[in-house]
């Protein structure tokens, strides 16, 4: 009963916060309509100047700036959860503020992923299980990592670790919430965000009234889920179960 009651007040707490926040910060869901044209205007210029044998150095450019746009995204988040309020001096700082620890944490990811490719060369048809297993487990184990990046003044590989740790001490109260949620996002979306790093909802946008109300309801609800999970990460990641019912006490 005590994990019950622990359960719906973190959420009860956490829900008034996340309003509060999305109220006073609505400007950030339309973030995701400008990273939408600064990746494409990027990659235009970027793929029409290296083509060829600069190829790779298009690739690495681009690889950066993805890394940049979710630093800003971040630091949008870290804006809101920490201070509620969003300036145009934080879109500026965020392009570069977690630019580092991002791009580590890919390059982990990168070396991760060359390491299995070598198990998979050798188990043929079932390499594709494998890889749904080790991809199953890194959403769930590490999804907490974004916001392990942005509200913990920690390392590329501390911030790896410490969102493990994290989701072994509260995966009850972290994962329920966010299926919940990542569940209403698919049905009015059929989108399932499988991206821990994912800055926006990715649906095409008409031209026509419905279209446009249809990704700006998906904004808003994506918002919402972003902005909760940090409310609900530094919730969890500054007390433990014994201490908040302790301090209910009183």
């Amino acid at each position: 009963m005590d994990i019950f009651t622990d359960f719906l007040l973190i959420n009860k707490q956490t829900m008034k916060k996340t309003l509060k926040s999305l109220k006073d910060n609505w400007i950030i869901v339309f973030s995701g309509i400008v990273y939408i044209l600064l990746t494409t205007i990027v990659s235009l210029l970027v793929f029409t100047v290296f083509r060829g044998a600069l190829g790779l150095i298009g690739g690495i450019i681009i690889a950066i700036f993805s890394a940049s746009l979710i630093s800003n995204y971040l630091y949008l988040l870290y804006s809101v959860i920490n201070y509620n309020r969003l300036k145009v001096q934080d879109f500026k700082d965020g392009f570069t503020y977690f630019l580092r620890k991002v791009y580590v944490v890919f390059f982990y990811g990168w070396i991760g992923s060359l390491l299995l490719s070598v198990f998979y060369r050798f188990l043929g048809p079932n390499a594709y299980v494998l890889s749904l297993i080790v991809n199953v487990s890194i959403l769930i184990l590490l999804n907490p990592l974004p916001e392990s990046i942005y509200l913990k003044s920690r390392d590329p590989m501390g911030s790896i670790v410490y969102a493990f740790d994290f989701m072994k001490e509260n995966w009850i109260n972290w994962l329920l919430p966010n299926l919940i949620f990542h569940g209403l996002l698919f049905y009015l979306t059929g989108n399932i965000i499988t991206n821990l790093f994912t800055t926006n909802v990715n649906l095409s946008i008409g031209m026509d009234i419905i279209s446009i109300a249809k990704y700006l309801i998906a904004q808003v609800l994506f918002s919402f889920i972003m902005i909760y999970r940090g409310h609900l990460f530094k919730l969890l990641s500054t007390s433990t179960r014994r201490k908040r019912m302790y301090m209910r006490k009183f």
